[in-house]
């Protein structure tokens, strides 16, 4: 920990406003100015904190230019906190311009530990979480979207991401088709519809409630050895004989780990013979 450092950066509650940490109420309270990503969020977790500060907007349409700002007031002696909507600064929040400035100019400050949406999201997923990569949120525009997903196809690993109500159907359907299912999705973390499911489907998709903020967790590990003992043609024959339809088929095989192409084509291979 920093001694006596000018500038916070703050995590605040992602749902239940009991989630704060001491330390960040500590930070808040000593405050002269808090600098938050929604002024608005801000003022109802400061009313509720029975804290009485002046706000300023700070935000990723802003950061860069309000950089300049939070360094006069640090060179005036100024104590500042750094907060985003919900969790923890530069985690897919404003905030590492900044941090980098201070950096640059080597200013003391200091972060926090606190709360995020990622973390319990790992945990609910039931996935082996030895090691993860956080990518945060994918482009908006589809065709960068799939560009993307491409890229993290080659990654090892529990693959990490955040998603909007807007575009998170888009989403799941290019990560089932693109990753090994199921994808654990946790929705509205530490409020009061909080929930976490396995999506493996469209119909999985089509059946949820789009609303809250979303966390999905894919597991892309390589699972190499388990790939070569099995031998999944032999059970995708198995499968079509007692009737079950391509579709069917193909769902259990991808929920085997089985990479979506290379199922698709041993039950093509399979009918058309």
């Amino acid at each position: 920990m920093s001694s006596n450092p000018l500038l916070s950066f703050v995590p605040t509650p992602v749902g239940n406003l009991g989630d704060i940490t001491i330390r960040a109420v500590a930070a808040l309270r000593a405050a002269d100015i808090v600098f938050a990503e929604d002024t608005r969020t801000a003022l109802k977790l400061l009313s509720h904190l029975e804290i009485k500060v002046k706000i300023e907007s700070f935000h990723k349409d802003n950061e860069k230019k309000t950089i300049h700002r939070v360094m006069e007031l640090l060179g005036e002696g100024k104590k500042i906190a750094v907060i985003s909507e919900a969790g923890s600064p530069c985690i897919s929040d404003p905030g590492m311009y900044l941090s980098a400035a201070l950096r640059e100019a080597n200013i003391q400050f200091e972060a926090l530990p606190g709360a995020t949406a990622f973390v319990p999201a790992l945990t609910l997923s039931g996935f082996d979480t030895s090691d993860f990569y956080f990518h945060g949120f994918l482009p908006h525009k589809l065709s960068e979207k799939k560009g993307e997903i491409e890229k993290l196809k080659t990654i090892n690993s529990l693959i990490v991401f955040y998603e909007s109500p807007h575009r998170v159907a888009e989403t799941l359907k290019l990560l089932i088709d693109n990753f090994p299912v199921p994808v654990s999705l946790s929705r509205e973390i530490s409020k009061l519809h909080e929930e976490t499911l396995l999506i493996s489907t469209e119909e999985d998709i089509n059946a949820l409630m789009l609303k809250g903020e979303f966390v999905l967790v894919v597991n892309n590990r390589r699972e190499e050895e388990k790939e070569e003992k099995e031998d999944f043609r032999e059970l995708a024959e198995t499968l079509i004989k007692e009737g079950l339809s391509a579709k069917d088929c193909l769902t259990v095989l991808k929920a085997l780990g089985v990479k979506r192409n290379a199922a698709y084509s041993a039950i093509n291979e399979i009918i058309n013979r």
